[in-house]
């Protein structure tokens, strides 16, 4: 099924929130077995697995291009939000600091 997303349309396994980018990067990326995918997500099944594998290669073209182009949102989030870390010390800094 497509949804609607805050990054656009999004296939999805009809009935769950998995979608088949989730399926192409366990499988296609991170060589994950269909029987693997299953032991971590058991509320799906082979045939859904294997419904995104194959809109994955009837739609490589256009599924390659989300995923690169969510890959490139969470870097550009990366680089210009501080991690929790830097967050803290900064409210730290500040809370230390008197006001002028």
């Amino acid at each position: 099924a497509i949804v609607q997303g805050a990054g656009g349309p999004k296939a999805m396994i009809a009935g769950h929130r998995v979608s088949v980018m989730d399926v192409v990067i366990w499988h296609e990326k991170l060589r994950l077995s269909v029987d693997e995918i299953l032991d971590r997500i058991p509320t799906i099944s082979h045939a859904d697995i294997y419904a995104a594998l194959a809109y994955y290669w009837d739609n490589r073209e256009a599924v390659e291009q989300r995923i690169a182009t969510d890959d490139a949102f969470v870097e550009e989030m990366r680089r210009n939000s501080p991690t929790l870390e830097e967050h803290v010390k900064s409210r730290r800094a500040g809370a230390h600091s008197i006001p002028a």
